[in-house]
């Protein structure tokens, strides 16, 4: 009896000392930590010393579970970080926002104004270390790179759920056992469904990553779930789990963009479930078979994608009306109480809450008719199709292929005049086919010019350059709406045309903008004026804002056919300086069938140069100035500048 008692404990132990074994791996692993389990939004005030312990704990419990499983952890304070860091690790976990190397920076229009904003960096745009990124850090950190694991909501509970079962991280190389539960499907789930025409099941199955979240713990912090619209619109891209969250039923809670790993739960190891723990040590060995940079960028996290369509048709329905007229009644009731209890309460001299001050005075708006409604949602359409919900649909569904949502439109869509000229859809490979020819064949040649340049990252002059370029790449092309509605090439290479997103960057931050000495009037209809930003070191913009009284216009380019002078602008710099780049100049318009284009209003041309050292810029514009009965001669402005 004592000798198989003797053989059981050998047995115990040499199991123990298997399965320890098994569970250490050789991957180093950097932890960037700094954040800590107190929610912060919405100017909640915490202790800074109470803040700075819970982020201490924090680490220390992610550092316990990463090095029960790696041989090699190494744990930093964000402030600490550096990207060049990440080159010695296998993977860099993010549970803090490090020191950006770019601060938030601005765009203006040619009126001053801000137009958009550039995004902080903490990462470069050749970031291809192996990543995984707690709850928002994946969009702190992904934004400026256009990482697809952006903020949808930071409203992420403690369940998962539409997992895809057979994923890697739920096969190993840890084995975990799923506790699943069937419950309740999330009441945000279901309204958007409806949205899209579409209805969900009462219940659905779910496993809980943390022991708590912020239903359960009011002021737990919540995860993150990202947008899943357009997710997987490039071979870079996959999404592994939705959770629990205010959104739709396919907001990502766990995906992988190129390098990049979206957890979006927000619990430290101490918080999680056991099967949570082993799903991310899974998910931290299976970013780091991830190197490579992502082919597609969402450089624009509002764009939308054609999915947006079907929204639009689902708006304009009777039964979207209704449910917008119910939601407003369970509001009006909800205010119509507030301020009944906030009365009584100013009766007896109480003191009333922050709710009760906002709703006080609060004034009730009526339900709207079904066509005040439909003319709220598409007030232009509207003028068209009036409060027909089945011309809508007939609308929608009839130029679905033409829609187009890139560029600088932000949460919409339009449809492209110029793919629905050609009559191809902007998905289908056969449009810059088309485009390509009408160069090769002088057919208006600016509409295919514009296809291409939009929907390419190339920008090549002569049609020859385009033939072979799509005839060299068509087979590893793919068009992703997200990745900014682009053609693009499914390859690492960065020398192959068409992967620079450069290209389209939004870096061009004008300082300062000219000022004009005098107005425009019809005897003067064009004013011009110019100055010099500096940039950085050694690096200036000259920038000309030319404005054009209203009513009248100067020449972009011009036809052959017609014999108007187009502007120039001419730039002369000091020999010690050179152009960076070609001139930018503003939009323009079409005028006639031509194809010549007009500038009108207030525009701004650029130019960067380079160089150091004093000296002399001089500014040269040459136009002819029309309105639509006269065209004043052929004019010139020349402006000086300094560089000191």
């Amino acid at each position: 009896m004592k000798k198989v008692k003797f053989i059981l404990v050998l047995f115990l132990i040499a199991l123990y000392t298997n399965v320890g074994a098994q569970k250490k791996t050789d991957l180093r692993i950097l932890f960037v930590g700094g954040s800590s389990d107190f929610f912060t939004m919405g100017g909640v005030k915490v202790d800074s010393i109470e803040q700075k312990k819970s982020a201490e704990i924090r680490t220390a419990s992610f550092g316990k579970l990463l090095k029960q499983y790696f041989k090699n952890v190494t744990l930093i304070n964000a402030a600490e970080y550096t990207p060049t860091l990440s080159d010695s690790y296998d993977v860099t976990v993010f549970d803090g926002k490090p020191t950006p190397w770019r601060n938030k920076r601005y765009i203006y229009d040619e009126k001053g104004n801000i137009k958009d904003v550039i995004p902080p960096a903490y990462l470069p745009m050749d970031y291809s270390s192996p990543t995984l990124c707690i709850a928002e850090y994946s969009n702190e950190l992904g934004l400026s790179l256009g990482i697809k694991n952006d903020w949808y909501c930071l409203c992420l509970d403690a369940e998962a759920h539409t997992w895809v079962k057979d994923h890697p991280i739920f096969q190993g190389p840890y084995k975990v056992t799923l506790k699943t539960t069937l419950k309740p499907t999330p009441d945000g789930a279901k309204e958007y469904a409806r949205m899209y025409g579409e209805k969900l099941a009462d219940s659905i199955s779910m496993w809980s990553v943390q022991n708590k979240g912020y239903s359960t713990v009011k002021t737990y912090r919540p995860g993150m779930v990202s947008r899943p619209e357009g997710y997987c619109d490039s071979p870079d891209a996959e999404i592994i789990s939705g959770g629990v969250s205010i959104k739709s039923i396919d907001a990502i809670a766990m995906g992988r963009h190129a390098n990049f790993f979206h957890w979006g739960f927000s619990a430290a190891p101490y918080d999680m479930t056991e099967e949570g723990k082993i799903v991310f040590i899974n998910a931290v060995i299976y970013i780091s078979k991830f190197k490579e940079q992502p082919v597609a960028r969402k450089m624009n996290d509002r764009i939308s994608t054609r999915h947006y369509v079907d929204a639009m048709k689902y708006l304009v329905t009777r039964e979207a009306w209704e449910a917008n007229n119910k939601a407003n009644r369970e509001f009006n009731k909800n205010v119509f109480e507030t301020q009944k209890r906030a009365k009584e309460k100013l009766a007896k001299n109480e003191k009333l809450d922050e709710m009760e001050n906002v709703y006080l005075n609060f004034k009730l708006e009526p339900e709207p008719t079904f066509s005040e409604y439909v003319k709220s949602r598409v007030p232009q359409l509207y003028h068209v199709f009036g409060d027909d919900s089945e011309e809508y649909t007939r609308y929608y569904d009839r130029n679905k292929p033409y829609f187009y949502g890139g560029g600088d439109m932000d949460y919409g869509i339009d449809i492209d005049e110029d793919v629905r000229t050609l009559g191809i859809a902007n998905n289908d490979k056969r449009m810059l086919d088309k485009a390509i020819t009408m160069l090769e064949n002088g057919e208006d040649t600016l509409l295919a010019e514009r296809v291409l340049r939009r929907y390419t990252l190339c920008r090549f002059d002569q049609p020859s350059d385009w033939r072979k370029w799509y005839e060299t790449y068509k087979d590893k092309m793919f068009f992703s709406e997200s990745g900014g509605w682009l053609w693009l090439i499914n390859t690492q290479d960065k020398s192959v045309p068409g992967t620079d997103y450069s290209i389209i960057s939004k870096n061009e931050e004008i300082v300062n903008l000219p000022e004009l000495t005098s107005m425009t009037d019809n005897k003067n209809p064009v004013m011009a004026s110019a100055l010099i930003n500096k940039l950085e070191e050694d690096s200036y913009e000259v920038v000309i804002r030319m404005k054009i009284h209203q009513g009248y216009h100067t020449y972009a380019q011009v036809s052959e056919q017609e014999p108007f002078i187009p502007t120039v602008v001419n730039i002369e710099i000091p020999s010690d300086y050179k152009k960076e780049g070609e001139l930018k100049t503003p939009v323009f318009k079409k005028s006639g069938s031509a194809g010549t284009t007009i500038f009108e209003g207030d525009g701004i041309f650029r130019q960067k140069i380079r160089g150091k050292g004093n000296g002399e810029v001089k500014c040269t514009i040459s136009y002819q100035c029309c309105d639509n009965t006269i065209c004043f001669p052929p004019a010139e402005k020349i402006i000086l500048l300094k560089i000191e």
